[in-house]
C-alpha cells in the first residue's frame, strides 16, 4: 500500500493524530449505525458461500485492528484467544480460521459478545491514537480504515442479498435513497496516446494501484453515463439472454446453468419488472442505470450494443479528465481487463501482502464506486475486482466505442438531419441549416476558404488575436476552463491557451467528430499539460459540460464571426444558451465580422478560385451521401449577396433548370432560377453587437477593433440579472 500523508481514506485529508482518532471513531460508530435496522436473526444467516453474516463483518473488522495493531503492544490482552481463528478471513501467514462458506455456523459467540468485542477493542485503540504512533503503525492504522470502509460497503451488498431471498423481500433500510435517473449516456471522443496510469503516490492507495506506469491508447469514445434500465429491457425484448452469439463461451454456460433472464434483483410480476433494493421491492425504473449484473451480462450487452467495455486504462484516463458523469456514486463499472498486477508490481511484506495480490488470478477489473461506497473511499486509480460470474455486487455498465482510421465512429443523427432536410426542403423559401456544411470534407473545405486571398475575416481576426492575447486573458481566472463552442481545428484557440498558461482545461464542441478527434490529438501533443475533453454535440443547444470541470471557472470563446450565421432571434437564444452553460459567472470570448463596403465583402463569399462553391454544395453531396439524395452538383450554381436591409453576406444555391431531385425518401420540385437558401453571415458595428449581447444577459467588458477590414473582438461578461 502507498501511505503518502496527504491523503487517507474515506473523508480523511489530513493526518494529525487528533483527526485520526477522531476518524476511527467515527468510522465505527457508521458500521453499527448500519446494521441497527438488523434483528439479531438477520445478523446471523449466511445467504451464500459469497456473503457474509452481518455480525461476522462486525467481529471481523474488529479482529483486524486487534491483530494488526494492538497485538504486540504492551500490556494488551486479546479479547478472546478463540477470535483468531473465527474471524479471520483469509490470512495464510496468521493461521488457520474458520471456512469461509461456513460463517452462517457461528451462532456462538453471541451477538453480545461480539458488540462487547468491539468496544473492548475501540478502547484499546482509542487510548493506542492518543499516544505518539509511528509512521508504521499509522500507515496500519490507514489500511485498517480503509478496510472496514470495504466491508461496510460489503455489508450492505451482503444484506441485500440476503433480503432478496425472503420471500416477503423487507425492506433493510426503508429511507435508503433511490438512484437518480436523467438523460442517456453520450458518447465522449477521447485522444488516446501515452496515458499515466495508476496512483500518483500522493495520500493512500492500495498496493494493487502501484506503480504509477505509463499505457498506450488508441483513440477511443466512452459513455459519459451508465447502460440504463431501460436499455436492459430493450436487450431483453430483443433476446438478448436467449442468443447464444452475443456470449463468451464462459458467460453462456453460466445463462444456461442458472437461468438467467433478467439482471440480479429483478423479479416479473403481473405489473412489470420490480428489483430488489435496500427499500425494498420497488418498480424497475427505465432511466435509471442497471445494477446488479455481472461481467459476462456486460460484456453481452456491448456487443448487442454494438460497442464493448472500456479497459480499465482507458477508463481511468477519461475519469481523470473529467469526461465521465456517475464515475463514483451509482454502481461499479465493470472493464475488459483482467486483474493482473501492474509493470513492477511488489506486494507488502508480511500478512498485509496477502490484502491484494494473492487475487490476482481469474478476476475481473471494476473501476468507480457505487451508491453503497463510503463517501470518499475511492480514487480514479482505485481497482476493485469480482470474478466474473458474480453479480451480488453493485455493479453496472459503461460502453466504449473504437475510432477505426478515417471512420468517425459517432453515428450521425440521421433522423433530425433527415427531418431538417424535408422541413426545408419543403418550404416555401428552400433552405438548409449552415450547421450542415460541416462534415470531414465540409471542415477541410472551409479551412480551404480561409486560405484564400479574398476572405478577410480569418487572417484579420487570427492577427488581432494575436495583437491582444496578453489583455484578453489577463482577466481569465486560474484554473480555469475553456469552452469553444464550434471548435472545427482549434487553430485560433492556441493564441488563448499560448498567452493564458492558467488555462488548464479545454472542451472544444463541435458536431464534427472527425475535425474534433484531428484537433485533440495535435493539441495532446502540443500542450501536453492540458486536459482537453472534447464534446461531440450542436453548440446551437445546451450541451452538457464535463460534470468534473462544471465547478471551475467556466470561460466561453466563440471565434470567427460565427454568431452572424443566425437570425437576430437565433443568435440571442444562442447567446442564452451559452450563459446557461457557462453559469452565473459567465465570461465570453467572441468573435464577429464589421459592416463595411460590399465589394468587399462580396469577394470574401464568392472566391475566384471556386472553393466557397464548393463548400456551398457540399451540403447538397452530404444529403446525397448520407440521406440518398439525387443532387446533381452541376444543376446548382452558387451565390453570394449582399443584403443591406438585414445587414447580412447571403449564400444561396441557384437551380439551373427545372428539376425533381429525391433525398430522405421524399420528392423536392426546382424550378429554374429558383434559389436554396443556405448561409447568413451577418454584420456588425460595436453598437447592434452590444444591444445583442444586453438583449442575452451580457454586458460587453471591452471590444478590440481591427484596421480594415475591420474585425472585433469583444470580452463578454454575464449580467447578475439576464
Amino acid at each position: 500500500m502507498n501511505t503518502a500523508p496527504c491523503q487517507i481514506p474515506g473523508q480523511m485529508r489530513a493526518a494529525p493524530q487528533d483527526s485520526l482518532l477522531d476518524l476511527y471513531v467515527a468510522l465505527r460508530a457508521r458500521t453499527l449505525d448500519l446494521v441497527a435496522p438488523l434483528s439479531p436473526e438477520d445478523m446471523v444467516v449466511q445467504s451464500m458461500p459469497d456473503a457474509s453474516p452481518a455480525k461476522w463483518h462486525l467481529a471481523h473488522t474488529t479482529w483486524f485492528f486487534e491483530t494488526f495493531l494492538l497485538n504486540g503492544q504492551p500490556h494488551y490482552r486479546p479479547f478472546d484467544p478463540d477470535y483468531a481463528f473465527l474471524f479471520n478471513s483469509y490470512y495464510e501467514a496468521l493461521g488457520p480460521r474458520q471456512p469461509r462458506a461456513q460463517r452462517g455456523l457461528l451462532t456462538r459467540p453471541p451477538l453480545d459478545a461480539i458488540i462487547a468485542y468491539r468496544r473492548h477493542v475501540d478502547t484499546h485503540m482509542q487510548a493506542l491514537l492518543a499516544t505518539d504512533i509511528d509512521e508504521s503503525t499509522i500507515d496500519l492504522l490507514r489500511l485498517g480504515l480503509a478496510h472496514e470502509e470495504q466491508h461496510q460497503e460489503l455489508l450492505l451488498m451482503d444484506i441485500l442479498h440476503l433480503f432478496g431471498q425472503s420471500p416477503l423481500r423487507p425492506a433493510a433500510a426503508p429511507d435508503w435513497p433511490g438512484d437518480d435517473g436523467g438523460r442517456a449516456g453520450r458518447f465522449q471522443l477521447r485522444p488516446g496516446g501515452l496515458v499515466d496510469i495508476g496512483h500518483s503516490g500522493c495520500g493512500f492507495a492500495f498496493d494493487n494501484e502501484t506503480p504509477r506506469h505509463k499505457v498506450w491508447l488508441q483513440p477511443f469514445e466512452i459513455s459519459d453515463r451508465l447502460v440504463t434500465n431501460g436499455d436492459w429491457l430493450a436487450f431483453m425484448a430483443d433476446g438478448g439472454y436467449a442468443r447464444a452469439d452475443l456470449w463468451l463461451s464462459d458467460g453462456w454456460a453460466h445463462v444456461q446453468a442458472n437461468g438467467w433472464q433478467a439482471p440480479a434483483y429483478w423479479h416479473a410480476t403481473s405489473e412489470g419488472w420490480r428489483e430488489m433494493t435496500l427499500r425494498g421491492s420497488v418498480p424497475v425504473a427505465p432511466d435509471t442505470p442497471v445494477t446488479h449484473v455481472s461481467f459476462y451480462e456486460a460484456d453481452a450487452f456491448a456487443r448487442w450494443s454494438g460497442a464493448r467495455l472500456p479497459t480499465e486504462a482507458e477508463w481511468e484516463a477519461a475519469a481523470s479528465d473529467g469526461a465521465l458523469e456517475q464515475v463514483d456514486t451509482v454502481a461499479w463499472q465493470w472493464t475488459a481487463s483482467a486483474y493482473l498486477p501492474y509493470p513492477g508490481f511488489v506486494p507488502g511484506s508480511g500478512a498485509v501482502g496477502e490484502y491484494n495480490g494473492k487475487f490476482m488470478s481469474g478476476q475481473m477489473v471494476l473501476r468507480g464506486g457505487c451508491a453503497f461506497t463510503p463517501a470518499g473511499h475511492v480514487r480514479t486509480s482505485y481497482r476493485n475486482f469480482f470474478r466474473p460470474e458474480q453479480r451480488w455486487m453493485r455493479s453496472g455498465v459503461r460502453l466504449v466505442r473504437d475510432l477505426h482510421a478515417g471512420v468517425a465512429a459517432t453515428d450521425r443523427d440521421d433522423a433530425t438531419f433527415a427531418a431538417d432536410v424535408v422541413a426545408g426542403l419543403s418550404a416555401r423559401q428552400k433552405s438548409l441549416s449552415p450547421k450542415y456544411f460541416y462534415d470531414a470534407t465540409g471542415s477541410e473545405l472551409f479551412e480551404a476558404i480561409c486560405r484564400t486571398p479574398e476572405y478577410y475575416p480569418t487572417r484579420t481576426e487570427s492577427a488581432l488575436l494575436a495583437d491582444i492575447a496578453v489583455e484578453l486573458t489577463a482577466t481569465i481566472p486560474a484554473d480555469a476552463v475553456l469552452v469553444e463552442f464550434g471548435s472545427g481545428a482549434s487553430d485560433k484557440t492556441r493564441r488563448l491557451l499560448d498567452a493564458a498558461p492558467q488555462i488548464t482545461a479545454y472542451v472544444p464542441i463541435d458536431i464534427s467528430d472527425d475535425a474534433l478527434r484531428q484537433a485533440t490529438l495535435r493539441l495532446n501533443r502540443d500542450y501536453p499539460d492540458l486536459a482537453v475533453t472534447p464534446v461531440v454535440g450542436d453548440f446551437t443547444t445546451v450541451v452538457d459540460l464535463p460534470h468534473a470541470l462544471r465547478d471551475r471557472p467556466l470561460v466561453g470563446f466563440f471565434p470567427g464571426s460565427t454568431i452572424g450565421n443566425f437570425s437576430v432571434p437565433e443568435a440571442r437564444q444562442l447567446l442564452r444558451n451559452m450563459r446557461a452553460m457557462l453559469g452565473t459567472d459567465a465570461r465570453l470570448i467572441i468573435g464577429a465580422d464589421m459592416v463595411k463596403d460590399e465589394a468587399t465583402l462580396v469577394a470574401a463569399y464568392n472566391d475566384a478560385a471556386g472553393v466557397t462553391a464548393e463548400f456551398n454544395k457540399n451540403v447538397l453531396r452530404r444529403i446525397n451521401t448520407e440521406l440518398g439524395g439525387t443532387f446533381d452538383l452541376n444543376a446548382f450554381d452558387h451565390l453570394a449577396i449582399w443584403n443591406a436591409e438585414y445587414a447580412r453576406m447571403e449564400m444561396h444555391l441557384v437551380s439551373r433548370v427545372d428539376q425533381i431531385v429525391h433525398a430522405a425518401g421524399h420528392t423536392f420540385a426546382f424550378k429554374a432560377g429558383e434559389r436554396l437558401h443556405t448561409e447568413n453571415s451577418h454584420k456588425f458595428t460595436p453598437q447592434s453587437f452590444g444591444a445583442l449581447a444586453a438583449e442575452a444577459g451580457f454586458t460587453i467588458e471591452r471590444v478590440w477593433v481591427s484596421a480594415a477590414p475591420e474585425f472585433a473582438v469583444f470580452s463578454l461578461k454575464a449580467c447578475l440579472k439576464a
